[in-house]
């Protein structure tokens, strides 16, 4: 006889992207799924899933033991999860999203958001829903630190460069190079000395430098590979230029980063306080069918002899 097995519920998602940085947005306001790092991996997987550079969790912060603390201060948190399932901090180009998407399904208003993430607070600035749904969304990213390890090396091929430590919420490793084509394929992570400085694994990018407030990056991002784009490596880039400057860490001014996703603006307050602007835009939604610990799963059906 044939029985059919429970079939998984179905639950919403939408899919968009920052400069093509895409992302798979789970709306989870009463924090209800439980999603491991494998169902992470089976949602962000562009052959088994639905295919991301990332994953968006949208909860309510009353409802997260893990950013209750912040519920005074925003009512969202952003339950960002690298391909790889493993958690991560910031995202810039996930969070201008994820407060696109809070504005486009009329869970806030236009304005200025707060939001909590694993960083901390953040604040962004979406404006009316724009004709195109592509308006640009800004994000105060605070104040980059370079907190050392010092004589950091990254090397791909026969290549070697120094390179400087910037914590933006994540750390990255920014090396100005002549030629972005020496970063190489990006498939695979690139060299990172001394091997005991980042633990967890950091985001690695390579900088032009194209004019005194102009820059073209490529970024292999950690638990992801080479992406499109990369919010928190544009403002690091930006840090690295006005490092090697002489200037520390702040510059008043608006720079420009150009990666193979599109274009960025980030603007540096006279302390140091970086404001990302780009495009975010939801471009699907739809329903994916998850098991009750959240894994996405095909509806089955299985037949069995009976008496057996």
């Amino acid at each position: 006889m044939t029985h059919e097995l429970p079939r998984p519920a179905a639950h919403p998602f939408f899919k968009g992207h920052g400069a093509e940085n895409d992302f798979v947005l789970l709306p989870d306001p009463g924090h209800r799924l439980t999603l491991t790092s494998e169902d992470v991996q089976r949602l962000c997987d562009r052959r088994r899933g639905i295919g991301a550079d990332g994953l968006l969790r949208a909860v309510r912060t009353t409802a997260d033991p893990e950013a209750s603390a912040m519920a005074r201060a925003a009512e969202w948190f952003m339950d960002y999860r690298n391909p790889d399932g493993a958690r991560a901090a910031m995202c810039g180009n996930g969070i201008r999203l994820f407060a696109r998407y809070l504005v486009d399904t009329g869970l806030a208003l236009p304005g200025t958001l707060a939001i909590a993430t694993r960083a901390g607070i953040r604040k962004v600035r979406v404006p009316s829903r724009a004709p195109d749904f592509q308006g640009p969304v800004t994000v105060l990213m605070g104040r980059p630190r370079l907190p050392g390890p010092n004589h950091i090396k990254v090397e791909v091929g026969r290549r070697r460069w120094p390179a400087l430590h910037v914590d933006m919420g994540n750390p990255h490793a920014v090396v100005i190079v002549g030629d972005l084509a020496h970063a190489g394929d990006l498939r695979t992570p690139p060299a990172v000395t001394p091997a005991n400085a980042y633990p967890h694994g950091v985001t690695v990018t390579f900088a032009v430098i194209r004019s005194a407030r102009h820059l073209q990056l490529r970024v292999h991002e950690r638990g992801v590979g080479e992406t499109r784009a990369c919010g928190t490596g544009a403002c690091a880039a930006v840090a690295a230029l006005l490092h090697a400057g002489g200037r520390g860490g702040a510059g008043d001014g608006r720079y420009t980063a150009d990666l193979p996703g599109g274009r960025l603006h980030i603007a540096v307050a006279a302390d140091g306080a970086m404001a990302l602007t780009g495009p975010a835009a939801i471009v699907a939604e739809g329903t994916v069918n998850l098991t009750p610990a959240g894994a996405p799963r095909p509806w089955r059906k299985a037949t069995c002899a009976a008496g057996r």
